[in-house]
């Protein structure tokens, strides 16, 4: 589609507001995802203020021409398990995710030296859109399970942990959500064309709090779909009014990692180091995938131009600060590349914006219960759409590619039965993930069939009047 604004644009004051609050929402669910899983003492407001802090670490390091926000990296979760493995204290397990959140930067930043001095030439070659826009697809398609899931499910428990409102209240709110997000992005006039997340996730909100309070008033469970003591959880922990009620202080990593440096020992380094690592290579594949998909997107080459050195730098560091903040490592986030091929939003400001917003928030109480009492259920509802862009752009990335060439089906087709199936290879204590393995096995397989003589155009009609002429 169109851009509405380009990279380099700055819509109004009010625009970029309400332009930033739906990257938020576009990214928040999964970044506060990862530390509510781990668990640990790990919060999302941190998570929140590190993925805020390394978001502004990538603009400034791509010169504010990549329009894309990092948040916590779900490809980290088993490592940042192993952390925490063999009974350490929470002390020195902070400090192994800080360790690690450094481990992978730090991958980063050694390939963007080494690209500064031999180019991404080899890159180009390695990796051509007939293994990046197969790989993209997977992002997005591998995704598709959780939202799915997500849309059944509400938000509310009992007191022995059994989940209360019917599955089909919850589609409905989260298919509530998704209708209002394609209306009003397909047939919006102004700002609501341009924020049509905003506008899906409070008519899903709506809904489902209209259920809940019908089914808290007539005691039916099946309705209940919102958690309303999450508010009560944040903002009145010990029952009473204080300042927390409405300001409170993120619990940042490295407050915690400090007490835990006394503990740490050069085995435990190597558990983390051989846990980060690998993986880092893993999400370098990933980076430089969602960077073709934005380029596309916004029709400007982001690995010529900043450079794929900047893009890494930007990433490698931010994920170091998002770490020493939030303990999750970042990542380049599809959501929100989703977001503004949706949109047509690509100003770098609103990224910037919603960077600072995510940082502000994280201290304001009663913003971070609102955002952790959005059910799972109208983010599911969102996230078909947003999961659905990032496939669907990658299979775009497809059209400029022969796939009458044998050598290009094969690839095309070895690497998307792979993810789809559900490939993965364990390496020791290392395990890659479906999207990772369906990478290499495509790039082995196009290293393969590459001597494979590709004729051109001309020769093809070169070839057609000689067997004409006979």
């Amino acid at each position: 589609m169109k851009l509405v604004f380009g990279v380099k644009d700055r819509p109004k004051p009010g625009q970029i507001i309400v332009l930033a609050l739906q990257q938020m929402l576009a990214i928040l669910a999964a970044t506060i995802a990862v530390p509510m899983i781990i668990g640990n003492g790990l919060t999302p407001a941190a998570a929140m203020f590190g993925a805020g802090c390394g978001s502004i670490v990538y603009l400034l390091f791509t010169q504010f021409k990549s329009p894309v926000f990092l948040g916590s990296s779900f490809a980290f979760i088993g490592s940042m398990f192993a952390a925490f493995a063999g009974g350490v204290s929470m002390s020195l397990g902070w400090l192994g995710l800080f360790l690690g959140a450094l481990f992978a930067g730090l991958v980063y930043v050694v390939i963007a030296i080494v690209i500064k001095f031999v180019g991404v030439g080899w890159l180009n070659k390695l990796m051509p859109p007939v293994v990046i826009g197969p790989t993209v697809a997977l992002i997005g398609l591998s995704l598709a399970v959780n939202a799915v899931s997500d849309l059944t499910k509400g938000d509310v428990v009992n007191a022995a942990g059994e989940m209360l409102g019917s599955s089909y209240v919850a589609m409905l709110c989260g298919f509530i959500t998704l209708a209002v997000t394609m209306l009003a992005s397909t047939y919006g006039k102004g700002m609501v064309k341009l924020i049509p997340f905003i506008i899906g996730i409070i008519s899903g909100y709506a809904a489902a709090a209209i259920f809940t309070i019908i089914g808290n008033t007539a005691g039916i469970d099946a309705l209940k779909i919102v958690d309303f003591s999450v508010f009560s959880t944040y903002m009145f922990p010990d029952g009473t009014v204080s300042l927390n009620t409405f300001l409170s202080l993120p619990k940042f990593t490295f407050i915690g990692a400090i007490k835990g440096i006394p503990e740490l020992n050069p085995s435990y380094v190597a558990t983390i180091f051989v846990a980060y690592v690998p993986v880092a290579f893993v999400v370098f594949a990933e980076h430089v995938a969602d960077h073709r998909n934005i380029s596309s997107i916004i029709e400007h080459d982001l690995l010529e131009d900043p450079g794929l050195t900047r893009t890494l730098l930007g990433d490698g560091i931010g994920s170091i600060v998002g770490g020493f903040f939030g303990a999750c490592p970042n990542t380049t986030y599809g959501e929100s590349i989703a977001c503004v091929a949706i949109t047509g939003n690509a100003a770098t400001v609103t990224i910037l914006a919603a960077a600072i917003g995510c940082v502000l928030f994280s201290f304001i109480t009663p913003l971070i219960a609102l955002v952790d009492s959005i059910p799972a259920c109208v983010m599911g509802g969102v996230c078909i759409a947003l999961y659905g862009f990032i496939a669907v752009s990658g299979l775009k990335m497809l059209q400029q590619v022969d796939l009458s060439k044998n050598r290009n089906l094969f690839v095309a087709s070895c690497i998307l039965v792979a993810g789809i199936g559900g490939l993965t290879i364990k390496v020791g204590a290392v395990t890659l993930t479906s999207i990772a393995a369906a990478l290499i096995l495509g790039i082995l397989t196009n290293i393969m069939l590459s001597k494979e003589k590709d004729e051109t155009a001309a020769d093809s009609i070169t070839n057609v009047k000689k067997k004409t002429k006979k």
